[in-house]
């Protein structure tokens, strides 16, 4: 079966530092992976340049079989939605009129059903009419993801199951709703939606995505299932953190151990 993106030697560079270097990556039909490594690995740059938003200097990326390239705004925008990792409203829009925004211009019942159920789902069905800016960080991310679950529907009634990509989801939330956007991403994936996610918690990382992308230095350093990725060698190579992989004794899943049995290695912070 041939890939859903397919990002072929990719190359970013601003002046002279090079952000991403030769990166190629293929994601399949409702596939989910995470996108991790350290502050500055290329993580945010990928994600942009796989959603179309900045074109690389050199490779391709192809969706669908086509160039990212040649699709317009609202035909790309119905076949991937992104959740960026800065989020800023100035005006003051109620929280209902941010998810509807994932709408575009639809309008109707069947758009109604799909921001009561994205509000629902994001546990934010009682802030329909608050004005964003009011509301906590958490809680406007929160509606910024509901916003991109209604522009994902939107698109995939019309052209079938799209492209999830999410800038750190998890970054502002409580466990409680960490786990509720895992959740989401993992009920799209389930009907054929391909979910990329950049997160910094390798234990989540794990539980959401059966494929770990790791990125150091722009360019990829292991690419895999999390148990075959996330081990001691790869912390240590990537991280400078040593002994720092446990698993679970009934799946052998690996877990990173807490801060306080952790090793950081020299000259590395």
């Amino acid at each position: 079966m041939n890939p859903v993106l397919a990002a072929t030697s990719i190359s970013v560079r601003i002046g002279a530092k090079t952000l991403l270097d030769d990166v190629s990556l293929s994601l399949g039909f409702g596939e989910i992976v995470a996108l991790v490594g350290p502050n500055g690995a290329g993580k945010s740059t990928l994600l942009r340049v796989l959603s179309g938003d900045l074109a690389p200097h050199a490779g391709t990326v192809h969706l669908n079989g086509r160039t990212l390239a040649s699709y317009g705004p609202r035909a790309l925008a119905g076949r991937r939605a992104v959740l960026s990792q800065s989020l800023n409203v100035a005006f003051p829009f109620t929280v209902a009129e941010i998810v509807r925004m994932g709408a575009g211009d639809g309008r109707g019942r069947r758009i109604d059903d799909l921001v009561e159920a994205a509000l629902a789902e994001v546990d934010l069905g009682n802030f329909h009419e608050r004005v964003i800016t009011t509301l906590s960080g958490g809680k406007q991310q929160r509606a910024h993801f509901a916003r991109v679950l209604v522009q994902l529907a939107c698109g995939e009634a019309a052209h079938g199951p799209g492209l999830l990509l999410l800038d750190e989801p998890t970054a502002n939330l409580d466990l409680r709703h960490q786990l509720d956007v895992m959740a989401a991403a993992s009920a799209r994936a389930a009907r054929g939606v391909t979910v990329v996610a950049i997160l910094h918690d390798l234990n989540l990382a794990a539980l959401l995505a059966k494929r770990i992308v790791v990125l150091d230095h722009g360019r990829i350093d292991s690419d895999g299932e999390p148990g075959r990725v996330i081990t001691d060698a790869m912390l240590e190579r990537v991280l400078g953190v040593a002994n720092a992989v446990g698993r679970t004794p009934a799946e052998g899943t690996p877990f990173v151990l807490p801060h306080a049995a952790r090793k950081l290695l020299p000259g590395k912070s």
